[in-house]
């Protein structure tokens, strides 16, 4: 997709995440008109247009945009995959039956027909909706938030260690957003009959295991999950800089937003990979943790076995993970670009108060 560098990107962005300042001149006349008092305005939180204001770096709006961007990022691409991983936690959960990514597809296909491939899709978009929005929008605070703490010097000497604080402060969050419509999803996704998406999963899941049973994966998804973010965030903003400082002859500000884009993908895409290989046997617990009901993390060890939680599903979590992490960067690149903002990574570490 090709991102222009135009004048003006108004239209392209939805009305409610900025406000326009219109103002009609006043055409010259003899006559004075009467002036009508205007109301005073209340501070706003919103998006300023582009054409008209420029988002003032770590300004409230700033925050939003990228809150906003993370939301598209994350609630999107999961969605779009859904059906890998539909089958990822089929062979996770019962790989006697779901032998490999062909026969998985295959015994879906026969069982439930192609709409069964998307199965689960609502509890996805709108948990990693809310994930994304606590990812990106917290990860932009801690990283500005940390860089100050450490000063100057010390936040360009030790950025990756930022980098690595600021998002696993941020997935913390994250999780706790996520941990209940994840619940869901995986009965939904690997128990078939118990519930066609998340308006009848959710109350049947509390009837069963109570409020509480939706945060009984919260553990094991945050050793999922903070890792594999900090390994997202860190890995991703290390690529996106050595590839301007290596692999491209001019400065990232002087880069077309096309190839700023197209850097963002490949460094989110190589990114994705690691992440998937250091948050797998975690992933395999989530999925054993949300199927079964009463089971423990040593129920899916013995069960499971060290090699089996390392490997089950790993072929396929690559090719997704990658895929959806380099996705996840192009995107919300791409709308912080909309709006008016630099793209992520390839410069130094926020500067300091």
């Amino acid at each position: 997709m090709v991102f222009p560098d135009i004048p003006s990107r108004q239209p392209w962005i939805p009305s409610f995440l900025y406000h326009t300042h219109t103002h009609t001149p006043t055409p010259p006349s003899s006559v004075e008109t009467k002036k009508t008092p205007t109301p005073e305005k209340s501070p706003s939180f919103m998006i300023p247009a582009p054409s008209d204001n420029r988002i003032a770096m770590f300004s409230p709006q700033y925050y939003a945009a990228c809150t906003a961007g993370g939301i598209f990022s994350c609630g999107l691409t999961h969605m779009a995959v859904t059906p890998l991983d539909l089958v990822k936690c089929n062979m996770q959960i019962n790989p006697a039956k779901y032998k490999s990514i062909g026969s998985g597809f295959g015994v879906l296909l026969r069982e439930q027909g192609v709409k069964g491939f998307f199965r689960g899709w609502v509890p996805t978009l709108l948990g990693y909706s809310a994930q994304g929005a606590c990812k990106f929008g917290f990860y932009e605070f801690f990283k500005k938030y940390y860089s100050d703490i450490a000063g100057t010097e010390n936040a360009a000497k030790y950025k990756t260690f930022i980098f690595l604080a600021g998002s696993a402060s941020a997935e913390v969050i994250a999780d706790i957003a996520l941990c209940p419509f994840e619940a869901v999803k995986v009965r939904v996704q690997t128990q078939p009959g118990f519930a066609k998406g998340l308006s009848d999963g959710l109350p049947k899941f509390i009837r069963a295991e109570g409020t509480s049973g939706l945060y009984k994966g919260l553990v094991p998804l945050w050793g999922r999950q903070i890792p594999y973010t900090m390994m997202k965030f860190s890995t991703f903003e290390n690529i996106v800089e050595a590839i301007y400082k290596n692999a491209i002859p001019l400065p990232k500000d002087q880069c077309s937003k096309k190839l700023q884009l197209g850097v963002s993908f490949a460094g989110g895409y190589i990114a994705g990979v690691l992440c998937a290989i250091v948050s797998h046997p975690a992933d395999n617990l989530v999925s054993f943790l949300n199927n079964a009901k009463g089971a423990t993390v040593g129920d899916a060890v013995n069960k499971l076995g060290i090699m089996g939680l390392c490997t089950r599903g790993l072929p396929l979590r690559i090719v997704m993970i990658g895929t959806l992490t380099g996705a996840q960067w192009g995107i919300y690149d791409a709308f912080k670009v909309f709006v008016g903002l630099p793209t992520t990574g390839g410069s130094p570490a926020p500067a300091t108060k």
